[in-house]
């Protein structure tokens, strides 16, 4: 059964810890180089393979006792949100450029630009830990996917306009403040095992 509000909290906690990752900015410089509606249909289809991914493994969690998980989950959201704060900015990676023009040229850099770099990343993990939590795999998928693909999209076809308008350690700080949040929720059901969301 589909959660409109799973969907929902999904989408943001993803879109917040995905915006300011160095992927964005490697899709950004894709989509500056090449046609970005092939860049963006690689990418979404490797996010897509991230998200089946981790709720594979979200969903063997929801195996355990319910307050084991929500105690994994909301230290896990608190180390998430660890990183996103004290996290040091890496060197932008680098893009292998494809030499033509090809949409299956284009489209395969940018899946595998994304295959490789978000394999074990912290939304990947946030994924899966929000699929322990809420036990509603298509919903937290559909939140997921779709968080994923906004940030591409912004990424690959509009970055540059929201680099000069929204700064990033804004949008790291609010990305940590939810998960501080979900933490604190997932910890309190753990302690007393009563369902808040």
């Amino acid at each position: 059964m589909l959660s409109i509000s799973v969907i929902a909290v999904v989408f943001g906690v993803i879109f917040l810890a995905e915006l300011p990752d160095k992927t964005a900015l490697a899709g950004l410089m894709l989509g500056t180089r090449y046609r970005p509606s092939y860049v963006f249909v690689g990418v979404a289809a490797a996010f897509v393979v991230h998200v089946a991914l981790a709720i594979a493994a979200g969903s063997l969690l929801t195996l355990l006792p319910h307050r084991w998980v929500q105690g994994v989950v909301g230290v896990l959201f608190l180390g998430g949100a660890a990183m996103l704060l004290f996290a040091k900015d890496d060197d932008e990676e680098e893009v292998r450029a494809p030499a033509d023009q090809s949409f299956w040229k284009v489209s395969g850099a940018g899946f595998m630009l994304i295959l490789v770099a978000e394999f074990g990343d912290l939304t990947q993990i946030m994924t899966a830990n929000l699929a322990a939590r809420y036990d509603a795999p298509v919903s937290v998928a559909i939140g997921a996917v779709l968080g994923l693909w906004a940030v591409a999209a912004l990424g690959i076809f509009g970055g540059r306009l929201l680099m000069k308008r929204v700064p990033l350690p804004l949008i790291t700080k609010a990305a940590a403040v939810v998960m501080v949040v979900l933490a604190a929720l997932s910890l309190y059901e753990a302690a007393t095992g009563a369902a808040l969301l």
